[in-house]
């Protein structure tokens, strides 16, 4: 092998041993708890709206969609994550908050993965496409 077939072969396994295929950590910190919801689908979250997604260990799933409080459960496995909404309250409210619950309602059957970004965990649909960004109470 020629020096210069060398210093090539030695700098292209220097640099594919810089790349990283691991994929991010899903839950750097515990999923249980309660969590702020801060953006939905892109939609800030209304400032005086109590949105927020409660983790219990056992799987269950609970929270506060703005107006109302909803119940169900959720899946984990890895990076992938499921959240299924079983049933709600029915109270009336505003109108802004009737309409920030039906996005938090709507966006939680859509989210399949999740990662932790900068201490906000970031729950994603099947596209990539954020659906909500939470931050732990």
């Amino acid at each position: 092998m020629s020096v210069k077939s060398f210093l090539i072969a030695t700098t292209f396994f220097a640099l594919s041993a810089c790349q990283s295929t691991a994929e991010p950590e899903f839950l750097e910190i515990e999923l249980t708890g309660t969590w702020h919801i801060e953006v939905i689908a892109g939609h800030p979250v209304i400032d005086y709206s109590p949105a927020q997604l409660i983790f219990s260990p056992e799987g269950k799933l609970s929270g506060n969609n703005s107006c109302n409080s909803f119940f169900g459960e959720y899946s984990l496995q890895g990076s992938s994550i499921t959240l299924s909404p079983e049933g709600s309250t029915m109270k009336a409210c505003v109108d802004a908050l009737m309409d920030q619950e039906q996005r938090v309602m709507t966006a939680m059957p859509r989210v399949i993965s999740g990662q932790i970004v900068k201490s906000q965990l970031v729950l994603k649909d099947a596209n990539g496409k954020t659906q909500f960004v939470l931050s732990k109470l």
